[in-house]
């Protein structure tokens, strides 16, 4: 296993952005990401020029998140609700009771990972259980583990540690690596590091030899070189899906690196290189935002990201990312400064309870205020 020590932040400017700032840049810049890529998904780059020559806004007559932001969401909602005592039983619980227990949305459930894992579900099969299916090493951890960035701001470590938790409902082995790394990203990220730094906490949390690894230093690699070097290094030519984990979060942190973390540039060269453009422009818009602060984000395109729709999951309507934002940024004030500290505890792929009081230090009957609220606003 690599090694995940904490990447020390780069100094920051007094006229930095603040964490609340951060987190709000974080989610919306995700929601902005997803919804700018969402009609480019699944295109080449000579398909995406010929209907639109180069994307750099919105395409859509109402642009809007899709399950990248749905899902975000969901996971943002329950990591406020349980902070770092977020365990495997929360989870699976979650997704029974917000999801599949539901009737479902018109997307029923999103991609090929969320619909083997409703299925396996809903037939009784519990976590990790539940996870064994034909596409656990897809994106869809990688395109839900930015809250937990947000609420582990400055821990990378610890952000691994919660999506690895997260994610062992739905995906294995190179899903939760990715999703261990945009996680990772995100918390340096929202504790001010540079661009290197970032890409470097990412792949101290996964494994060295891992496929997610690979494809992650092939495009930083890259970067450099811009958006067609950093495709030519990483798409898995000739596969016919692009939800490839390894593949989507590698395309993602390339566009950042590339951009140097700029927000309009990060995602609009995730966005032109196509493949699964919703997912790796919501990751690079994810490490961006976090990095630049919510005002980085173009007004034009913040101002149409309203709350989610429910298309995909009809629990999360009327439910907006900044409120999911501000949500965590509290949980996290209220967390004890050693509650599930992986840094201290060197343990990032650990899927078990870190105890029976919750973030807090309260017993289970007791919710901090935070966690009432998260219940409030909860589905």
């Amino acid at each position: 296993m690599a090694s995940t020590a904490c990447i020390p932040p780069a100094p920051v400017p007094g006229d930095a952005p603040g964490l609340r700032d951060r987190a709000r840049g974080a989610l919306l810049g995700l929601a902005v990401g997803d919804a700018l890529g969402a009609p480019a998904e699944n295109m080449k780059p000579s398909e995406i020029r010929a209907r639109w020559g180069r994307i750099t806004g919105y395409v859509a007559d109402r642009p809007a998140g899709t399950d990248d932001t749905e899902y975000a969401i969901f996971s943002g909602l329950l990591l406020a609700r349980h902070g770092a005592g977020l365990t495997q039983a929360h989870v699976e619980t979650a997704w029974h009771e917000w999801i599949a227990d539901r009737e479902e949305g018109p997307f029923r459930g999103a991609g090929f990972s969320e619909r083997g894992t409703l299925e396996n579900l809903r037939r009784g099969l519990a976590a990790p259980i539940s996870a064994q299916h034909r596409h656990a090493w897809s994106d869809g951890l990688a395109m839900r583990a930015a809250p937990h960035g947000v609420f582990a701001a400055g821990r990378p470590a610890e952000a691994a540690r919660l999506a690895a938790i997260d994610g062992s409902v739905s995906h294995e082995g190179e899903g939760i690596y990715g999703g261990q790394a945009v996680a990772a990203g995100v918390a340096a990220a929202m504790a001010g590091a540079s661009t290197v730094a970032v890409a470097a906490s990412a792949l101290a949390v996964v494994p060295d030899d891992s496929w997610t690894a690979r494809c992650l230093r092939r495009a930083l690699t890259a970067a450099h070189r811009g958006e067609r070097a950093v495709r030519s290094a990483v798409v898995i030519g000739g596969y016919p899906w692009t939800d490839l984990a390894p593949e989507a979060v590698a395309l993602a942190f390339g566009a950042y690196a590339a951009a140097d973390g700029d927000f309009t540039d990060s995602v609009l060269t995730a966005v032109n290189m196509g493949r699964d453009a919703d997912t790796t422009a919501a990751v690079a818009g994810a490490l961006a935002g976090a990095t630049r602060g919510v005002d980085a984000i173009p007004a034009d395109w913040a101002g149409a990201i309203g709350p989610a729709r429910g298309t995909c999951l009809p629990s999360m309507a009327g439910h907006h990312v900044l409120q999911v934002a501000d949500l965590l940024t509290r949980a996290a004030r209220e967390a004890p400064p050693d509650a599930g500290n992986a840094e201290t505890a060197g343990n990032t792929g650990s899927t078990g309870s870190t105890g029976s009081t919750g973030s807090t230090g309260k017993p289970p009957g007791e919710p901090s205020v935070t966690a009432r609220a998260a219940a409030r606003v909860g589905p």
